[in-house]
């Protein structure tokens, strides 16, 4: 039995009073204290772990000042602060013990759009892409480029003066940055603008914002020729303060936005900000340049950038053999296609943007014809090149880019690349020979890594691959960052050219001198005097003896080295998790992940959720419990008649304060839809799903299931029966009074109707109504091979039966015949539920029938994707070798083939037909809305597929009254929209639970794709 866990963290006294006073003075936000919370934002996109105190998510400016004037109470002086936005920062810049301060979950609006004169204001939680939506329609974009723009907020950038693809022409953040609004620790609001030196000096305001403007302004002007002498011109040169630029000489003003752009929270909150933004280009042309060594790619980068290219950027045979095993290569290998008898170790990426076209035109004809040479005469390393002109392609190869980032992570081993040098800067004219000397470096380690880049800024991404969990690779990383800081000094550059300092901080006063970091450390003083905004980043106030943090801060590793070795293997697919953060992707589109897109809630995400176990698990080693050893226990044997007593105890007698850290982990575990888009969609291939089952399997062991979950476990041995009498059954669960009962008894809402009649019914005088396996086996081979099988699924077999029913009719216009498989249980929903032993059972049985079938040699398909792809995944989780050999085919894998024997049709229906792809077919199956569409077109149809992300129904998922709501907000996030622009009567869905969906809100039934293409043949 699973034992409780109590062990939490004590919340400091002093830090729940301050949130009691914070909601008295009026505080509009939320504030979290349990411990699953302060997990989700102990960690961020680097390997350093810190719990923080508290989690506080505001809603507006008020809110923000309101958390500065409630800490001025002298009872308060220990609370410290860190803001966070998308939590995506390399180094640990938003780590704290303190208290976070979340602007990601409110504050998310465009506020402010000004075409005429090139300007947006925001609130610091909008994240880059969305701010981009938005700004489309205009005819602008926000230009700086970040491999991380679909989580990534504009308050993170402005704190990490972000820059990114295209910096040469775009710059930075700050290059961008009309004003701000800060507030700071004492809740003083700053509104920054450009004001003469004099103006600032006469400012009177006594606050925390009065004295920064006029002691930094000071410090800029005083000290210009320190500034001017250290910081070199560099286009990717972060300070941290950013002292050259806020200071302009030549007008004598000052701008303190420059300054709070790359503090990285340390100086005070960035609540809103105004952007210049830039005409989106009339002409985009990449060309992908392929290389024989990522040294000649290196070397050649400086002849693109002469060729007046917008930007280069340089990806490494590692990474690129990363892709190829990634679900991305499917959208990329078209345009990156290889050299037929050269091995391509590199690419650069090489983009001409602008708005005359006629110039972009003649830029990308004379570096083709320079490239032509090259390659002709096998020089510098050119083997071939591939043009890309559609804004569709140019994505592609983009995505494929920014996910290069994740992709290193899931190098296979225990060793992986590791974020703490990825960001050095050099002169561009340096760089290669700088790679050179740091290869040298990683070598006399022998270590391996992957890198990438941006060549034309001098800046690369090189990142070691180490495990954190053994000790001795942990005190390397130390020795490395310190030889790396030497050799970025050697070559005139720096070891933070763009994710910022963060736990590098300690290198400041190496880097700048005694001298000019005093002057640094003044800046703070004027900002922050107590030390109160992010401690310990960047530097601390000047006099004071607090120290800075230090690269061997405290790490994921070290408190994951504390669960056996053979558990973190078992639990690879949440102990793998590097924190990248691509499921917090806000694109309401994008299959990953709905239950993070409708909460805003970190804990409700593949990263929060793997965390979470990830601490679950070490609390469990903690106390000596070895969870393979339980889960053993729970497959072999049955509970004893006192162990489910202690059950119904655990449950119904327990207090109510009693704390169970397994609790919280539950309810995580619960928002989860298991729609396995992040099995595929995370570049790290994070498995919520599979590590879920399990938890829940094992939480079940000590506390009573609720009774709707027997429901579902046993829904498809019940089916069968009920549908001997589907009227009678309908009668019992279709009227409201059943309707309302079922919620209040079982919790469940929108029971769906049986079928009537029912699919034998419907199917009477077919030949699919008759399965004869002695019959089949004594066909001729060639008289078996026009025979199609049908793997029935509960869904559309007794709740669907004309998708059944038309699919019978379309393989016998094919010219097949199709016959009918005796309903077999499939187990998903049993797997779904943690019902790990009798999903087993069920697995078993039903892979041994498929086996049997599969030796007939006839194809054998299923409908509904979900439930095919269990077979194959789910099953092999949980059988492993023990599952087969047997293949069931989706409808439209089966018709991919088919279509090569059957002839082509005149399109004779102009009219689209909508596709609504399943979630987890889309995920798992990336080609699967091309090859429909293919289908289409081979009969004569026209098919378009609809980017739509969950429809909310997810199996039961959206069945159960707890979770209507998000069910609700899920489906409204991208179907319903994308619904109501379309003709109903022409669209189109994979999925069981789409359609169940779509008919719940819409009242109207979607067609499966095989209905429709039943017309067109």
């Amino acid at each position: 039995m699973l034992p409780v866990l109590n062990h939490q963290h004590t919340l400091d006294p002093v830090v729940g009073r301050y949130l009691d006073k914070l909601k008295e003075l009026g505080f509009q936000g939320e504030t979290e204290t349990f411990y699953a919370s302060r997990l989700a934002v102990a960690t961020d996109n680097s390997v350093y772990q810190m719990l923080p105190q508290a989690v506080i998510f505001p809603t507006s400016t008020q809110d923000l000042t309101l958390v500065g004037k409630a800490s001025l109470n002298g009872d308060f002086d220990a609370i410290r602060f860190s803001a966070r936005g998308g939590g995506t920062g390399t180094n640990g810049q938003s780590l704290t013990q303190h208290v976070v301060v979340d602007v990601s979950r409110h504050m998310q609006k465009v506020l402010e759009v000004n075409p005429e004169e090139g300007w947006v204001r925001v609130q610091a939680g909008v994240v880059k892409d969305a701010l981009n939506d938005a700004l489309r329609p205009h005819g602008f974009f926000f230009s700086p480029d970040l491999s991380t723009s679909n989580r990534a907020t504009v308050g993170g950038m402005v704190n990490t003066d972000a820059s990114g693809q295209g910096s040469l022409r775009y710059g930075k953040t700050s290059d961008h940055v009309l004003a701000l609004k800060a507030v700071l620790a004492d809740g003083s609001e700053l509104d920054t603008e450009s004001l003469q030196y004099d103006v600032v000096q006469a400012n009177e305001r006594q606050d925390y914002a009065g004295h920064a403007l006029r002691e930094v302004s000071r410090i800029c002007r005083e000290n210009r020729a320190y500034i001017d002498a250290k910081f070199p011109p560099l286009n990717r040169f972060l300070t941290g303060y950013d002292l050259k630029n806020a200071y302009q000489p030549e007008h004598d003003t000052f701008d303190i936005a420059r300054v709070l752009c790359g503090a990285e929270g340390s100086l005070g909150f960035i609540s809103e900000a105004k952007l210049n933004i830039t005409p989106i280009p009339k002409a985009r042309t990449l060309l992908n340049v392929k290389y024989d060594s990522f040294d000649s790619a290196l070397r050649s980068a400086p002849v693109m950038v002469e060729a007046n290219a917008l930007s280069v950027e340089t990806v490494d045979s590692r990474v690129l053999n990363l892709a190829r095993e990634d679900i991305v290569w499917n959208t990329v290998k078209d345009l990156l296609t290889d050299v037929p008898g050269k091995d391509m170790q590199g690419i650069n990426i090489v983009e001409f943007a602008g708005n005359d076209v006629d110039e972009i035109e003649a830029q990308v004809t004379s570096l083709c014809a320079r490239l032509d040479v090259l390659v002709e005469a096998g020089d510098q390393g050119v083997i071939g090149y591939q043009v890309c002109n559609d804004l569709a392609s140019i994505n592609k190869i983009y995505n494929m880019r920014k996910k290069a980032v994740g992709l290193l992570g899931a190098a296979k081993g225990a060793a992986k690349p590791v974020a703490f040098t990825e960001d050095t800067c050099v002169p561009p004219e340096n760089l290669a020979d700088f790679i050179v000397e740091f290869r040298a470096l990683l070598d006399s380690h022998n270590l391996n890594y992957g890198m990438f880049g941006h060549v034309d800024a001098g800046v690369l991404h090189v990142r070691p691959a180490l495990d954190l969990c053994d000790p001795e690779q942990e005190l390397l990383m130390k020795t490395i960052s310190d030889q790396v800081v030497s050799l970025v000094a050697k070559y005139g550059g720096l070891m933070w050219g763009e994710h910022g300092k963060g736990f590098r901080s300690e290198y400041g006063p190496e880097f700048f001198g005694d001298d000019l970091f005093n002057e640094l450390r003044k800046v703070k003083a004027a900002f922050d005097p107590h030390n109160r905004m992010n401690p310990g980043k960047i530097c601390t106030p000047f006099e004071s003896t607090d120290q800075l943090v230090k690269v061997d801060g405290e790490k994921r590793g070290a408190f994951d080295r504390q669960i056996p070795i053979q558990v973190r293997d078992s639990f690879r697919q949440a102990m793998e998790c590097n924190g990248n953060g691509l499921c917090f992707n806000y694109d309401t589109s994008s299959p990953m992940c709905p239950s993070m897109k409708i909460s805003y809630d970190r804990r409700h995400s593949p990263k929060g959720r793997a965390g979470i176990v990830r601490e679950w698990l070490r609390l469990l080693a903690e106390q000596g419990v070895d969870p393979l050893v339980l889960e053993k226990e729970l497959m072999d044997e049955t509970p004893s008649i006192r162990q489910i007593f202690d059950r119904f105890k655990n449950t119904w007698m327990a207090k109510k304060d009693d704390y169970d850290f397994s609790h919280e982990v539950m309810e995580a575990m619960n928002g989860c839809l298991a729609c396995k888009a992040c099995a595929t969609q995370c570049p790290i291939k994070v498995d919520v799903p599979s590590f879920r089952s399990r938890f829940i399997n094992l939480y079940y062991s000590r506390y009573q299931r609720p009774a709707k979950d027997y429901l579902v476990a046993n829904i498809e041995t019940m089916l069968p029966w009920m549908a001997k009498a589907p009227v009678l059954i309908n009668a019992m669960t279709q009227p409201k009074w059943a309707k309302a009962a079922t919620k209040a008894t079982i919790g469940y809402v929108d029971a769906p109707a049986l079928s009537v009649p029912t699919l034998m019914e419907s199917l009477d005088g077919h030949h699919a109504t008759k399965f004869d396996l002695q019959w089949l086996q004594a066909l001729s081979e060639s008289e078996r091979s026009r025979y199609v099988l049908i793997v029935q699924d509960p869904f559309t077999s007794f709740y669907e039966a004309d998708v059944i029913r038309d699919l019978v009719s379309l393989i016998e216009k094919l010219g097949k015949k199709p016959m009918l498989l005796p309903f077999k249980p499939n187990g998903k929903a049993q797997h779904i539920k943690g019902f790990l032993k009798k999903f087993a059972k069920t697995a078993t049985n039903t892979a041994a029938f498929l086996n049997q079938v599969a030796e007939l040699g006839v194809p054998m398909l299923g409908v509904d994707p979900a439930l095919v792809l269990c077979y194959r995944d789910e099953y092999n989780e949980i059988l492993g070798d023990k599952r087969g050999d047997y293949q069931v085919l989706t409808a439209h894998e089966w018709l991919i083939e088919e279509i090569n024997h059957q002839p082509t049709k005149e399109q004779a229906d102009t009219d689209a037909w909508y596709l609504f792809a399943h979630c987890t077919e889309k995920t798992k199956m990336p080609n699967a809305e091309a090859e429909w569409g293919k289908i289409f077109a081979h009969f004569g149809g026209k098919m378009e597929a609809v980017a739509v992300g969950c429809c909310g129904m997810a199996g039961t998922y959206g069945h159960e009254a707890d979770k209507l709501e998000n069910s609700k907000g899920i489906y409204g996030l991208s179907w319903q929209p994308r619904l109501e622009s379309l003709p109903p009567t022409r669209t189109m869905a994979t999925g069981y639970s789409c359609r169940s969906q779509v008919k719940r809100f819409e009242h109207h039934k979607m067609l499966h794709p095989l209905q429709v293409l039943l017309k067109l043949v």
